[in-house]
């Protein structure tokens, strides 16, 4: 089976620090927007919403340090895969491209990446979008009892390095094709070739997933409370997009972003966690009105 790509975008391999290098589809012309992918997938997630942008906009979509095409670094120490470096990657990835200002979108995992940066490069970001995710901190401060079954994989890889990625290995498919089953409202929205590409993708990143897992349990925890304690915020226009998760998890989502963003629109959409697969349109929209703001 071909593996499929974001259609009318060229890919590049760009160096963006120690040798590490991002593979990145890049197409369109005007104001730079970065849309950074989620678990379990690849920037092939954007596919609908890159190419609506890509008529107004230069749409920039890496695979995130790790994942898919990018290179994956063996986790030397904490930092290999803390949101702090890999925002820092796709900061050098936007200026190998002649972009010192740009826009920036993640789902799941690529929007605490683009959180991350938000924080520690708000001269840079000039717009932040987060898609179905909590800040780091607060997702850890809200998970208990048996709601935080809902997020077993958390703690399975936030464990020490050895038995999560030996247990993972052995029944990847499984392991990764559940949360797109799980996850997902409407299932048509991933077709069996970008599930297939996602799975093998997944398969063969398996001790850098599970690194950047277990930063997320460790070291950017730290940096989240070190930003809290000092009153660091998020000073661009934010906008916030979750699914509808109704009371199970016992929070007020709008209430915790508000607390890290001045400029805030928090909205629910009526679709599953893989908001810009189900429901492109509604994502294009949102961010187009981001970046009117």
């Amino acid at each position: 089976m071909p593996i499929p790509v974001l259609p009318g975008f060229t890919y590049q391999q760009i160096v963006v620090a120690d040798g590490v290098r991002l593979s990145a589809a890049v197409a369109g012309s005007g104001t730079p927007i970065v849309l950074l992918h989620g678990f379990p997938q690849t920037n092939l997630m954007w596919r609908h919403v890159a190419a609506d942008l890509a008529m107004e906009h230069t749409v920039i979509c890496p695979d995130l340090r790790g994942y898919g095409a990018s290179d994956k670094p063996a986790a030397t120490g904490p930092d290999t895969y803390s949101k702090r470096t890999m925002a820092a990657d796709i900061v050098a990835l936007a200026a190998q491209l002649g972009h010192d200002r740009f826009a920036l979108a993640g789902h799941d995992r690529g929007a605490l990446v683009a959180v991350r940066a938000g924080l520690d490069h708000p001269d840079v970001i000039t717009h932040l979008a987060a898609f179905d995710v909590l800040p780091t901190l607060d997702m850890w401060e809200i998970l208990s009892g048996r709601n935080a079954a809902v997020a077993f994989h958390l703690y399975l890889m936030a464990q020490p390095e050895g038995l999560p990625e030996r247990m993972i290995a052995g029944t990847a498919d499984e392991f990764f094709g559940s949360f797109l089953d799980a996850w997902t409202r409407h299932p048509e929205a991933i077709p069996e070739d970008v599930r297939a590409e996602y799975l093998r993708a997944s398969r063969d990143a398996i001790p850098s997933i599970v690194a950047d897992y277990r930063a997320s349990a460790g070291i950017d925890v730290d940096h989240d409370e070190a930003d809290r304690a000092s009153g660091r915020r998020l000073r661009m226009p934010v906008t916030v997009l979750q699914q509808d998760w109704g009371s199970v998890l016992g929070y007020d989502a709008a209430a915790l972003w508000g607390a890290w963003a001045d400029d805030l629109v928090h909205q629910t959409l009526e679709a599953g966690h893989f908001l810009a697969e189900e429901a492109p349109r509604d994502i294009a929209g949102a961010l187009r009105a981001l970046l009117a703001r």
